[in-house]
Protein backbone atom coordinates (compact mmCIF):
# COMPACT_ATOMS: atom_id res chain seq x y z
CA UNK A 1 0.00 0.00 0.00
CA UNK A 2 1.33 3.67 -0.31
CA UNK A 3 2.18 5.37 2.58
CA UNK A 4 2.81 9.07 3.42
CA UNK A 5 5.84 9.47 4.87
CA UNK A 6 7.16 12.12 6.63
CA UNK A 7 10.91 11.16 6.86
CA UNK A 8 12.54 14.73 8.50
CA UNK A 9 10.93 18.45 7.91
CA UNK A 10 10.13 19.65 4.51
CA UNK A 11 11.13 15.83 3.52
CA UNK A 12 8.01 13.47 2.47
CA UNK A 13 8.07 10.72 0.50
CA UNK A 14 5.16 8.43 -0.99
CA UNK A 15 6.46 5.08 0.30
CA UNK A 16 5.59 1.50 0.17
CA UNK A 17 4.39 -0.80 3.24
CA UNK A 18 3.29 -3.59 4.28
CA UNK A 19 -0.90 -3.66 4.58
CA UNK A 20 -1.66 -3.89 8.57
CA UNK A 21 -3.34 -6.85 9.39
CA UNK A 22 -6.14 -6.71 12.33
CA UNK A 23 -5.66 -7.83 15.81
CA UNK A 24 -8.45 -8.79 18.51
CA UNK A 25 -10.88 -6.15 18.83
CA UNK A 26 -9.46 -4.77 15.62
CA UNK A 27 -11.23 -3.41 12.39
CA UNK A 28 -9.37 -3.05 9.16
CA UNK A 29 -9.72 0.16 7.37
CA UNK A 30 -9.23 1.62 4.06
CA UNK A 31 -8.58 5.10 4.32
CA UNK A 32 -10.84 7.43 1.73
CA UNK A 33 -9.86 11.12 2.71
CA UNK A 34 -7.51 12.36 5.28
CA UNK A 35 -7.57 16.08 6.28
CA UNK A 36 -4.28 18.04 7.32
CA UNK A 37 -4.40 19.52 10.72
CA UNK A 38 -2.44 21.91 11.71
CA UNK A 39 -0.59 19.86 14.09
CA UNK A 40 0.69 17.64 10.79
CA UNK A 41 2.07 21.26 9.42
CA UNK A 42 3.83 21.17 12.35
CA UNK A 43 5.47 17.79 11.90
CA UNK A 44 6.06 19.37 8.44
CA UNK A 45 8.03 22.31 9.27
CA UNK A 46 9.57 20.46 12.44
CA UNK A 47 7.56 22.70 14.56
CA UNK A 48 5.78 20.12 16.25
CA UNK A 49 7.81 19.34 19.76
CA UNK A 50 5.53 16.20 20.29
CA UNK A 51 6.74 14.79 16.60
CA UNK A 52 9.67 12.25 16.24
CA UNK A 53 11.24 11.13 12.60
CA UNK A 54 10.19 9.43 10.42
CA UNK A 55 6.61 9.69 10.89
CA UNK A 56 3.60 9.24 8.82
CA UNK A 57 1.14 12.20 9.68
CA UNK A 58 -2.67 12.76 9.57
CA UNK A 59 -5.77 12.09 12.38
CA UNK A 60 -8.39 13.46 10.23
CA UNK A 61 -10.07 10.85 8.25
CA UNK A 62 -12.46 8.99 6.85
CA UNK A 63 -12.61 5.18 5.84
CA UNK A 64 -14.49 2.19 4.84
CA UNK A 65 -14.44 -0.62 6.88
CA UNK A 66 -12.77 -3.78 5.12
CA UNK A 67 -13.29 -6.14 7.80
CA UNK A 68 -14.26 -6.16 10.93
CA UNK A 69 -15.53 -8.72 14.29
CA UNK A 70 -19.07 -8.66 15.45
CA UNK A 71 -19.57 -6.13 17.60
CA UNK A 72 -22.42 -4.63 19.42
CA UNK A 73 -21.87 -1.44 17.57
CA UNK A 74 -23.54 -2.80 14.55
CA UNK A 75 -20.54 -2.29 12.41
CA UNK A 76 -19.64 -4.28 9.73
CA UNK A 77 -17.78 -4.35 6.14
CA UNK A 78 -18.74 -1.82 3.76
CA UNK A 79 -19.88 1.11 6.01
CA UNK A 80 -18.09 4.33 5.99
CA UNK A 81 -16.84 5.95 9.21
CA UNK A 82 -14.72 7.79 11.15
CA UNK A 83 -12.75 7.35 14.24
CA UNK A 84 -11.00 9.05 17.40
CA UNK A 85 -7.55 9.43 16.85
CA UNK A 86 -6.47 10.69 20.88
CA UNK A 87 -5.05 7.26 22.25
CA UNK A 88 -5.53 7.13 26.05
CA UNK A 89 -3.68 4.72 28.85
CA UNK A 90 -6.65 4.49 30.75
CA UNK A 91 -4.61 3.96 34.27
CA UNK A 92 -3.76 8.44 34.81
CA UNK A 93 -5.86 10.76 36.74
CA UNK A 94 -7.02 12.05 34.34
CA UNK A 95 -8.21 8.51 32.66
CA UNK A 96 -9.57 7.49 35.99
CA UNK A 97 -11.70 10.82 36.64
CA UNK A 98 -12.92 10.34 32.52
CA UNK A 99 -11.05 12.95 31.16
CA UNK A 100 -9.55 10.84 28.55
CA UNK A 101 -9.56 13.89 26.24
CA UNK A 102 -6.21 15.02 28.72
CA UNK A 103 -4.97 11.93 29.49
CA UNK A 104 -1.37 12.61 31.12
CA UNK A 105 -0.07 10.04 28.31
CA UNK A 106 -2.13 11.09 25.30
CA UNK A 107 -0.89 9.71 21.88
CA UNK A 108 -2.33 11.44 18.74
CA UNK A 109 -2.41 9.84 15.49
CA UNK A 110 0.22 11.43 13.59
CA UNK A 111 2.06 13.24 16.54
CA UNK A 112 2.93 10.54 18.99
CA UNK A 113 2.25 7.79 16.70
CA UNK A 114 2.07 6.84 13.69
CA UNK A 115 -1.24 8.43 11.79
CA UNK A 116 -3.94 8.08 9.23
CA UNK A 117 -1.97 8.81 6.03
CA UNK A 118 -1.59 4.97 4.39
CA UNK A 119 -4.19 3.18 2.37
CA UNK A 120 -5.02 0.70 5.15
CA UNK A 121 -5.00 0.95 8.62
CA UNK A 122 -5.92 -0.95 12.15
CA UNK A 123 -8.19 0.89 14.55
CA UNK A 124 -9.77 -0.45 17.73
CA UNK A 125 -13.26 -1.06 17.11
CA UNK A 126 -14.53 1.30 20.18
CA UNK A 127 -12.99 4.13 18.36
CA UNK A 128 -14.96 4.24 14.87
CA UNK A 129 -17.86 5.45 14.44
CA UNK A 130 -20.68 4.78 12.01
CA UNK A 131 -20.88 7.81 9.21
CA UNK A 132 -24.49 7.85 9.31
CA UNK A 133 -24.75 8.75 5.55
CA UNK A 134 -22.42 11.49 5.51
CA UNK A 135 -19.96 11.95 2.45
CA UNK A 136 -16.38 10.10 2.61
CA UNK A 137 -15.12 14.13 2.79
CA UNK A 138 -17.84 15.53 5.63
CA UNK A 139 -16.61 12.41 7.90
CA UNK A 140 -13.02 13.65 7.32
CA UNK A 141 -13.72 16.94 9.42
CA UNK A 142 -15.79 15.85 11.98
CA UNK A 143 -12.45 15.68 13.76
CA UNK A 144 -11.53 19.28 13.36
CA UNK A 145 -15.02 19.95 13.80
CA UNK A 146 -14.57 18.16 17.24
CA UNK A 147 -12.11 20.64 18.23
CA UNK A 148 -13.99 23.78 18.17
CA UNK A 149 -17.29 22.00 19.70
CA UNK A 150 -15.74 20.47 22.40
CA UNK A 151 -14.13 24.37 23.39
CA UNK A 152 -17.16 26.01 23.35
CA UNK A 153 -18.90 23.27 25.58
CA UNK A 154 -16.45 24.15 28.20
CA UNK A 155 -18.60 26.87 29.83
CA UNK A 156 -22.18 27.09 29.36
CA UNK A 157 -23.05 29.63 26.88
CA UNK A 158 -26.17 30.54 26.22
CA UNK A 159 -28.21 32.30 23.48
CA UNK A 160 -28.27 35.72 25.13
CA UNK A 161 -24.12 35.53 25.10
CA UNK A 162 -21.95 37.65 22.82
CA UNK A 163 -18.77 35.39 21.78
CA UNK A 164 -15.78 36.66 19.81
CA UNK A 165 -13.84 34.48 18.63
CA UNK A 166 -10.38 35.35 17.57
CA UNK A 167 -8.91 33.64 14.61
CA UNK A 168 -10.59 32.58 11.45
CA UNK A 169 -9.03 29.74 10.60
CA UNK A 170 -10.49 25.95 10.27
CA UNK A 171 -10.83 25.80 14.36
CA UNK A 172 -11.89 29.66 14.94
CA UNK A 173 -14.46 28.61 12.32
CA UNK A 174 -15.18 25.57 13.79
CA UNK A 175 -15.53 27.15 16.94
CA UNK A 176 -18.00 29.83 15.32
CA UNK A 177 -20.34 27.50 13.93
CA UNK A 178 -20.10 25.57 17.63
CA UNK A 179 -21.19 28.88 19.33
CA UNK A 180 -23.80 29.70 16.74
CA UNK A 181 -25.33 26.26 17.08
CA UNK A 182 -25.93 27.70 20.99
CA UNK A 183 -27.87 30.44 20.06
CA UNK A 184 -25.51 32.93 20.95
CA UNK A 185 -24.47 36.09 19.10
CA UNK A 186 -21.09 36.09 17.18
CA UNK A 187 -18.05 37.61 15.78
CA UNK A 188 -15.06 36.75 14.40
CA UNK A 189 -11.60 38.69 14.37
CA UNK A 190 -8.45 38.18 12.06
CA UNK A 191 -6.42 40.02 9.98
CA UNK A 192 -7.04 38.67 6.30
CA UNK A 193 -10.65 39.64 4.96
CA UNK A 194 -10.42 36.24 2.85
CA UNK A 195 -10.98 34.52 6.19
CA UNK A 196 -13.47 36.92 7.43
CA UNK A 197 -15.90 36.40 4.37
CA UNK A 198 -15.40 32.71 5.32
CA UNK A 199 -16.86 33.09 8.72
CA UNK A 200 -19.44 35.55 7.14
CA UNK A 201 -20.74 32.38 5.03
CA UNK A 202 -20.78 30.25 8.32
CA UNK A 203 -23.00 32.64 10.29
CA UNK A 204 -21.29 35.19 12.05
CA UNK A 205 -22.97 38.46 13.36
CA UNK A 206 -20.09 40.35 12.52
CA UNK A 207 -16.30 40.23 11.55
CA UNK A 208 -13.46 42.56 12.81
CA UNK A 209 -10.16 42.69 10.47
CA UNK A 210 -7.32 43.96 13.32
CA UNK A 211 -5.21 45.40 10.73
CA UNK A 212 -7.72 48.14 9.61
CA UNK A 213 -9.67 47.92 12.86
CA UNK A 214 -9.05 48.74 16.82
CA UNK A 215 -10.13 44.88 18.16
CA UNK A 216 -10.88 47.14 21.78
CA UNK A 217 -12.66 49.71 20.01
CA UNK A 218 -15.25 47.06 18.11
CA UNK A 219 -15.50 45.63 21.66
CA UNK A 220 -16.96 48.45 22.79
CA UNK A 221 -19.35 49.78 20.53
CA UNK A 222 -20.67 46.51 19.93
CA UNK A 223 -20.93 45.16 23.81
CA UNK A 224 -21.76 49.37 24.59
CA UNK A 225 -18.74 48.96 26.70
CA UNK A 226 -19.49 45.89 28.61
CA UNK A 227 -17.37 43.78 27.08
CA UNK A 228 -17.80 39.98 25.31
CA UNK A 229 -19.69 37.46 28.00
CA UNK A 230 -17.15 34.49 26.23
CA UNK A 231 -13.75 35.03 23.91
CA UNK A 232 -12.28 32.28 22.06
CA UNK A 233 -8.38 32.21 21.08
CA UNK A 234 -7.92 30.39 18.16
CA UNK A 235 -4.60 31.15 17.24
CA UNK A 236 -2.07 30.22 19.65
CA UNK A 237 -0.22 33.87 20.26
CA UNK A 238 0.80 36.25 23.05
CA UNK A 239 -0.63 38.60 21.61
CA UNK A 240 -4.25 37.04 20.97
CA UNK A 241 -4.60 35.85 24.21
CA UNK A 242 -4.13 39.18 25.82
CA UNK A 243 -6.39 40.50 23.13
CA UNK A 244 -9.01 38.28 24.67
CA UNK A 245 -8.22 39.57 28.45
CA UNK A 246 -9.01 43.02 27.42
CA UNK A 247 -11.76 41.97 25.49
CA UNK A 248 -13.74 39.59 28.08
CA UNK A 249 -16.65 41.44 30.38
CA UNK A 250 -15.96 41.69 33.93
CA UNK A 251 -16.89 37.45 35.18
CA UNK A 252 -16.79 36.63 31.36
CA UNK A 253 -14.85 33.51 30.56
CA UNK A 254 -11.87 32.35 27.95
CA UNK A 255 -11.37 29.68 26.39
CA UNK A 256 -7.98 28.54 24.79
CA UNK A 257 -8.03 26.39 22.11
CA UNK A 258 -4.86 27.85 20.08
CA UNK A 259 -1.37 26.01 20.76
CA UNK A 260 1.06 28.62 22.03
CA UNK A 261 4.55 28.27 21.25
CA UNK A 262 5.67 31.40 23.36
CA UNK A 263 5.34 32.42 26.67
CA UNK A 264 2.88 35.12 27.99
CA UNK A 265 3.58 38.18 30.49
CA UNK A 266 1.04 39.99 31.59
CA UNK A 267 -0.07 41.37 35.19
CA UNK A 268 -2.14 38.51 36.58
CA UNK A 269 -4.31 40.53 38.96
CA UNK A 270 -6.33 42.05 36.11
CA UNK A 271 -8.00 38.22 35.93
CA UNK A 272 -9.06 38.70 39.77
CA UNK A 273 -10.07 42.31 38.93
CA UNK A 274 -12.40 41.05 36.32
CA UNK A 275 -12.92 37.65 37.82
CA UNK A 276 -12.10 35.93 34.86
CA UNK A 277 -12.72 32.15 33.75
CA UNK A 278 -10.12 30.73 31.84
CA UNK A 279 -10.48 27.25 29.93
CA UNK A 280 -7.80 25.34 28.45
CA UNK A 281 -9.64 22.73 25.71
CA UNK A 282 -7.86 19.70 23.94
CA UNK A 283 -8.61 17.32 21.83
CA UNK A 284 -12.65 16.29 22.33
CA UNK A 285 -15.05 13.16 23.72
CA UNK A 286 -16.36 10.30 21.97
CA UNK A 287 -19.83 12.22 22.11
CA UNK A 288 -18.76 14.99 20.48
CA UNK A 289 -17.91 13.12 17.89
CA UNK A 290 -21.31 11.04 17.35
CA UNK A 291 -23.51 14.26 18.38
CA UNK A 292 -21.45 16.09 15.41
CA UNK A 293 -22.29 13.50 13.18
CA UNK A 294 -26.08 14.11 13.67
CA UNK A 295 -25.69 17.68 13.38
CA UNK A 296 -24.21 17.07 10.14
CA UNK A 297 -26.56 14.84 8.70
CA UNK A 298 -29.51 16.89 9.95
CA UNK A 299 -28.38 19.41 7.81
CA UNK A 300 -28.04 22.36 9.90
CA UNK A 301 -24.05 22.87 9.15
CA UNK A 302 -22.67 22.81 5.11
CA UNK A 303 -19.28 21.60 6.60
CA UNK A 304 -18.17 21.34 2.74
CA UNK A 305 -17.77 24.54 2.65
CA UNK A 306 -14.43 24.66 4.69
CA UNK A 307 -13.04 22.93 2.07
CA UNK A 308 -11.19 24.63 -0.24
CA UNK A 309 -9.31 22.30 -2.08
CA UNK A 310 -8.60 18.52 -2.32
CA UNK A 311 -4.98 16.29 -3.55
CA UNK A 312 -4.51 12.66 -4.64
CA UNK A 313 -2.19 10.87 -2.53
CA UNK A 314 0.89 11.24 -4.99
CA UNK A 315 0.44 14.90 -4.52
CA UNK A 316 0.59 14.94 -0.99
CA UNK A 317 3.91 16.85 -0.91
CA UNK A 318 2.03 19.64 -2.94
CA UNK A 319 -0.50 19.63 -0.71
CA UNK A 320 1.69 20.28 2.77
CA UNK A 321 3.31 22.63 1.20
CA UNK A 322 0.47 24.76 0.06
CA UNK A 323 -0.35 24.69 3.86
CA UNK A 324 3.11 25.56 4.96
CA UNK A 325 3.17 28.51 2.76
CA UNK A 326 -0.53 29.65 3.24
CA UNK A 327 -1.41 33.30 2.98
CA UNK A 328 -4.63 32.66 4.40
CA UNK A 329 -6.62 31.76 1.34
CA UNK A 330 -6.90 28.25 2.03
CA UNK A 331 -8.85 26.75 4.67
CA UNK A 332 -9.77 22.89 4.56
CA UNK A 333 -7.19 20.73 2.38
CA UNK A 334 -7.97 16.99 1.83
CA UNK A 335 -6.04 14.25 0.35
CA UNK A 336 -7.73 11.48 -1.74
CA UNK A 337 -6.41 8.34 -0.41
Amino acid sequence: MKTVLISEPYNIKIVETKKPEAKAGEALLKILYCGICGADVASYTGNQPFTTYPRIPGHEFSAEIISIPENDKGLKAGDVVTANPYFNCNSCYSCERGLVNCCMDNQTMGVQRDGSFSQFITMPIERIYPGKGLSAKELALIEPFSIGYHAVARTAIKPTDKVLVVGAGPIGLFALISAKLKGAEVYIADILDGRLEKGKEFGADGVINTITSSLKEETDRITKGGGFDVCIEACGLSATFLNCIDCAAFGGSIILIGNGKKETTFLHSILLKKELNIFGSRNSFAEDFTELIDIVASGKVDIMKMVSCIYPIDQADTAFKALAENDGSLEKVLVEL
